[in-house]
């Protein structure tokens, strides 16, 4: 596993969560709740990415390449968003039964 490509992830999975929580005002878990969730969709969504095959030869022999960059940036701010989207539905379900 790339370390480099790791933190591109969990960045760019924090400016997803943050981008989607702007976007989705009703999800909006504020800008730490986004950040926190962000970073973690963002750590998972490139790691599934990575296990998919997506990043090229590059990422998995450990090289940092354009290519993986992008799929490390790509994988974690839609993956940030993602389960940004996911746990702000999950949160106002919860609001709304109680």
């Amino acid at each position: 596993m790339n370390i480099v490509a790791l933190i591109i992830q969990l960045l760019s999975g924090a400016a997803g969560g943050n981008i989607a929580g702007a976007l989705l005002k009703k999800l909006n878990l504020g800008t730490l709740g986004n950040s926190i969730v962000g970073i973690i969709g963002g750590g998972l969504g490139g790691q599934l990415l990575g296990m998919l095959g997506a990043g090229g030869t590059g990422a998995a022999a450990g090289a940092l390449d354009i290519g993986s960059i992008i799929s490390s940036i790509a994988g974690g701010g839609v993956g940030g968003g993602v389960l940004m989207a996911i746990i702000g539905l999950i949160r106002q379900a919860m609001s709304k039964s109680s």
